[in-house]
């Protein structure tokens, strides 16, 4: 059974940074499109941060971009999400999210019904 297991959520201080890590096991992440999605309460899930295949594009949210950085490790079949510059509107359960589907350009990246795996989320909480 495929597993996507996020870690590296907490309780941050406003202008602090958190590194969320999603490792893979029975999926091989450099076969996929992978993404960060996060649910705020109260709110639908929404799109935070999507890497292609390769590496080679990424795409962000206009709320996070300059402030994240969605990144991917092959090698340790992993994929990260650098939280910089964290704001209270940010906390969230974050949740990664894998699909082997071709997509095409970067903005394709975004759309949830895309992905055919997820993980179970986890909490990032940033105190003002």
């Amino acid at each position: 059974q495929v597993q996507l297991v996020e870690s590296g959520g907490g309780l941050v201080q406003a202008g602090g940074s958190l590194r969320l890590s999603c490792a893979a096991s029975r999926l091989t992440l450099s076969s996929n499109n992978l993404g960060w999605f996060r649910r705020s309460p109260g709110k639908e899930r929404e799109f935070v941060a999507g890497i292609s295949r390769s590496g080679g594009t990424t795409y962000y949210a206009d709320s996070v971009k300059g402030r994240f950085t969605i990144s991917r490790d092959n090698a340790k079949n992993t994929v990260y999400l650098q939280m910089n510059s964290l704001k209270p509107e940010d906390k969230a359960v974050y949740y990664c999210a894998a699909t082997s589907k071709l997509m095409f350009g970067a903005g394709a990246l975004q759309y949830q019904q895309a992905y055919n795996y997820w993980g179970q989320g986890t909490q990032v909480t940033v105190s003002s």
